[in-house]
């Protein structure tokens, strides 16, 4: 293992991204609709007949069929290979950028560090995907991501050269505590609800993956983008919704996306953004 170079587990990685794309593919089509992410098994939406393993193949399966399925020859949403093809990239940056972003392809990974690093990144990059699809539509974030997160960073703990399993423990309750007394606070305060229990369970995992200071940090940049972005977004829904006599759900702000979004700019550069922080702003 140790003698095998980086463009290599590169292209690991992509496969391993567009496999996970896949599952995920089917996390934003079903979750939402309330269907089982295991039963039925991989089937064509349109005549319900089952889709053989070998037309299943991320990305390929679809190139495979020209676009359209293979029971009633009926058009395949080109979506379903552009997501698998950018969790691949994703994968693979999440290798990339681990290894600090560096240019010798043909060096082997031998830091456990790097792999731990690797992984918490991989996790990440990817989640964002389904949060960022599921949550802008529907308002929900997938449990299979949020609480998916506590149990990956607890494994990836394990690793030596990351947090700590006591640091990434401490991470997934003081950040999902912290975020659920916020929320119930402003919920209190606003007389109506403030915050998502599944945005809690997002940040829990979060902390589990980077513990309690980067899960902090990762809200404080998920809240600053919250603002710049979707306040106006909200102001401009909540006048349309008032002139379509329909205030339901007006100006609702999904805040999923912003956390997914941060998360892994804090774990690549949130130190560096703290000292530019204290440097530029604070002096």
């Amino acid at each position: 293992m140790q003698e095998i170079p980086l463009w290599y587990w590169l292209i690991v990685f992509f496969c391993l991204g567009a496999c996970v794309g896949s599952f995920y593919n089917v996390i934003v089509y079903r979750m939402p609709r309330g269907i089982s992410l295991i039963n039925p098994p991989s089937h064509c939406p349109l005549c319900k007949k089952r889709i053989p393993i070998r037309y299943n193949l991320p990305i390929v399966g679809w190139l495979w069929l020209r676009g359209k399925s293979a029971c009633c020859k009926q058009p395949i949403s080109v979506i379903y290979p552009i997501g698998e093809s950018l969790c691949g990239l994703l994968g693979a940056l999440a290798l990339y950028a681990a290894v600090g972003f560096g240019t010798d392809f043909s060096r082997p990974v031998l830091s456990p560090e790097v792999w731990a690093d690797a992984a918490a990144m991989f996790w990440l990059l990817l989640g964002a995907y389904p949060v960022c699809a599921v949550d802008c539509k529907y308002k929900l974030i997938p449990d299979s991501i949020s609480v998916g997160g506590i149990v990956a960073g607890l494994l990836i703990s394990l690793v030596p050269g990351g947090v700590t399993p006591l640091q990434s423990l401490i991470g997934a309750v003081v950040a999902g505590g912290g975020l659920y007394l916020l929320g119930w606070i402003a919920t209190k305060v606003l007389k109506k609800d403030a915050m998502g229990f599944g945005d809690v369970k997002l940040l829990a995992g979060y902390g589990a993956l980077m513990g309690v200071t980067g899960a902090v940090e990762t809200l404080l940049v998920a809240a600053l983008l919250g603002i710049l972005v979707m306040v106006p977004y909200g102001v401009l829904a909540a006048k349309k919704s008032a002139q379509n006599k329909n205030s339901e759900d007006a100006g609702q702000i999904p805040f999923g996306p912003f956390l997914a979004i941060a998360a892994p700019v804090i774990y690549l550069w949130g130190a560096a953004l703290v000292e530019v922080y204290f440097k530029y702003v604070l002096e």
